[in-house]
């Protein structure tokens, strides 16, 4: 074929498949998108920003607590589940609307339909028209695991369901150790739930340092959140106007609303992949190489639907590149190193690099610098919470290989570290930074004293054994 009715054809309205027709537009390609519900995607409707407003909201009930320490008197505080739904609903109407106006400005053509592939250069929108294009792109994100298979596993809710509940749950159940299940589990434990957090396992963030995963516990349940770990949910009873919950140790449980948080999965249903048979990996997810190419010449795919590092940035890093790799004429790869990330809890968690377990599976000698400290806001609050960082350093060259931070603000100071460390940073330029006082973050320039050096883990271990 040498006519196209578009030059590029996006299925996905997310952060990754707007970045790139946005770009694609902006060096010349003809382009359309398709996008069946909302502009933005998981991260800005429902994601990343509604839930980091739920996080700042849940936030202000330590800050009036902690406000009598300072010499404040706040009396008479009350929160209105109504009020913060409406109010981000507003905000997220208002993200849409910047995206679209984007897109338009950028000269793309925005369907709001369902659309699936016909062929390597077809795709049919839901209403039957049929769009021919030079290039597909699919950005089509994950969605919630609905992989649960027991009695009521229908009335729980997942991520997307918690952020338009018409009635703040008092008592709720989340089952799930990972990223969505613990920053649910504290924010609306901050909003004055009585969280339970349900575990198969017993620990926290699997893949994160394991010094994180075990100090994360202490601070959230200092916070009130409580975990029942090794056990799994065997079915969920609507009684009257509550769920019971029965676990496999027999034990019943009664909540008001039950999360089922065990993870995302690549959003490949109804696509027409087969229809073209595009590669899927093991895991279901579209199977790519490093310039986002599927296996059909004329096919690309970034973002969560590819299951490599599920992350907005990353989804919009590869549309990008996408973008001026077919269109642009400016080959370029996306580096997956040094990553850095923050897992809202209260407290935070910031992390970028490697942990000193995956550094030490690597056969690395290290050096570990570790520390942790009351911060300076809690000396007149009188709050419990202490702030842990952890730089992971090669013994061979000093380079910093991992930064592992739990603490107010731990997110933006890792957002800094990761710049040091994408520069090659060695603990020495660390070292030779002036500390900006007072701050914990000048505890990341200040630490001097080696926590442990050992050699690497033998190879019949597969875990190495946390600092303590």
């Amino acid at each position: 074929m040498d006519q196209f009715d578009v030059d590029l054809f996006v299925i996905g309205g997310g952060s990754g498949g707007v970045r790139a027709a946005r770009i694609a537009a902006g060096h010349g390609a003809k382009v359309m998108l398709a996008e069946e519900y909302r502009l933005g995607g998981t991260c800005v409707i429902r994601g990343c920003v509604p839930k980091k407003l739920f996080v700042y909201a849940a936030r202000f009930a330590h800050e009036f607590e902690d406000a009598a320490g300072f010499g404040w008197s706040v009396e008479n505080v009350r929160f209105d589940w109504a009020t913060l739904v409406a109010n981000k609903d507003k905000e997220i109407a208002r993200l849409e609307g910047a995206y679209r106006a984007n897109l338009n400005r950028a000269g793309v053509e925005i369907v709001a339909q369902r659309a699936s592939l016909e062929g390597p250069h077809a795709v049919r929108l839901a209403d039957g028209t049929k769009v021919t294009a030079r290039t597909i792109l699919i950005a089509t994100g994950g969605r919630p695991n609905r992989g649960l298979d027991f009695p009521g596993c229908e009335l729980g809710i997942s991520s997307n369901e918690i952020f338009h509940l018409e009635r703040f749950p008092a008592r709720i159940l989340i089952q799930g150790a990972g990223y969505i299940a613990l920053e649910f589990a504290s924010l609306l434990a901050g909003l004055g739930a009585k969280v339970t957090v349900i575990h198969r396992g017993d620990k926290l963030l699997r893949g994160f340092d394991e010094d994180i995963r075990a100090r994360i516990v202490d601070e959230m349940a200092q916070n009130g959140v409580e975990f029942a770990f090794n056990v799994t949910i065997e079915g969920i009873y609507q009684e009257g106007s509550e769920k019971r919950v029965r676990l496999n140790d027999g034990r019943d449980l009664y909540a008001d609303e039950v999360m089922l948080a065990i993870g995302r999965v690549p959003n490949t249903i109804g696509l027409g992949l087969d229809t073209v048979e595009v590669h899927l990996d093991e895991a279901g997810a579209i199977a790519v190489d490093g310039l986002s190419r599927t296996n059909i010449p004329s096919i690309y795919a970034v973002g969560d639907v590819t299951n490599r590092v599920n992350l907005t940035p990353v989804a919009i890093r590869e549309g990008h590149a996408f973008a001026d790799t077919v269109f642009g004429k400016r080959p370029w790869h996306v580096s997956y190193d040094n990553i850095p990330t923050a897992v809202f809890t209260e407290p935070e968690i910031g992390t970028v690099g490697l942990t000193e377990q995956e550094a030490r599976a690597q056969g690395r000698r290290l050096d570990i610098y570790q520390t942790d400290f009351r911060p300076l806001k809690a000396t007149l609050s009188g709050r419990t919470s202490r702030v842990f960082m952890k730089i992971v350093v090669d013994q061979a060259d000093d380079r910093v290989l991992g930064v592992h931070l739990i603490g107010e603000g731990s997110g933006e100071m890792v957002q800094m570290a990761a710049i040091a460390m994408n520069v090659g940073a060695t603990k020495a330029d660390f070292d030779r930074t002036m500390a900006l006082h007072p701050s914990s973050a000048e505890e990341l320039v200040t630490l001097r004293s080696k926590h442990t050096t050992s050699d690497p883990l033998p190879e019949a271990s597969t875990e190495a054994t946390p600092a303590l």
